[in-house]
């Protein structure tokens, strides 16, 4: 479980197949590396990964199929700059929202430019998404804690404040580009009880 409160941004620094055609995965992941341990939890853009390797300020992690399929990792060159952070600990503050790290899937980035003092980010939705969204609600972006601003058909914005830009990976982030998103739990949990509740 995590928060969405990004520590740090890391460095991919390899991403390829290994033995028994794994993907292997390398983050130099800067001071979250530090007291990391192999089968520890580190949100990667939002992604729950678990640690299999320690090698100095670097962590690696395998890839699952799934994970290549359904999130923006695979997609990423090396140079890439990634959104890092550890699982939360009991008694630890919640600056954002309670998250997974289950991603639900990526969405398109359609607009992103400067509005005044502030950064306008705005995303393109697929497969009825949307339904997830309301405004001032809750949303992870890139394992990014925001706020819904409007949802508009199969778009939705969030306002970035410049301190948010500086501290994440949104900063290497362009229009065209695909951002992970997880949706906030209360939303697919009243889903299901609904369309269970219909079935009845």
């Amino acid at each position: 479980m995590f928060s969405g409160i990004v520590e740090t941004t890391g460095t991919l620094q390899d991403i390829r197949r290994g033995a028994g055609e794994v993907m292997r995965y390398t983050v130099s992941a800067g001071a979250v590396a530090d007291g990391t341990r192999v089968g520890d939890s580190v949100a990667n853009n939002g992604v729950c990964l678990t640690v299999t390797s320690v090698s100095g300020g670097a962590l690696t992690f395998d890839l699952l199929e799934e994970t290549l399929r359904a999130t923006n990792l695979g997609r990423l060159r090396v140079g890439a700059l990634i959104n890092l952070e550890r699982s939360l600990r009991v008694g630890d503050r919640v600056g954002g929202h309670f998250v997974t790290g289950h991603v639900d899937g990526t969405a398109l980035i359609t607009k992103w430019e400067r509005v005044g003092a502030d950064y306008e980010l705005e995303v393109e939705l697929s497969g009825g998404q949307e339904k997830y969204l309301v405004p001032k609600g809750c949303v992870a972006i890139d394992g990014i804690s925001l706020t819904v601003g409007a949802v508009r058909g199969n778009r939705c914005n969030v306002w970035i404040i410049p301190h948010t830009l500086t501290v994440t990976a949104l900063r290497d982030r362009r229009v065209g580009d695909r951002l992970n998103l997880e949706f906030d739990m209360l939303a697919k949990y009243t889903e299901k009880l609904l369309m269970t509740t219909a079935k009845n």
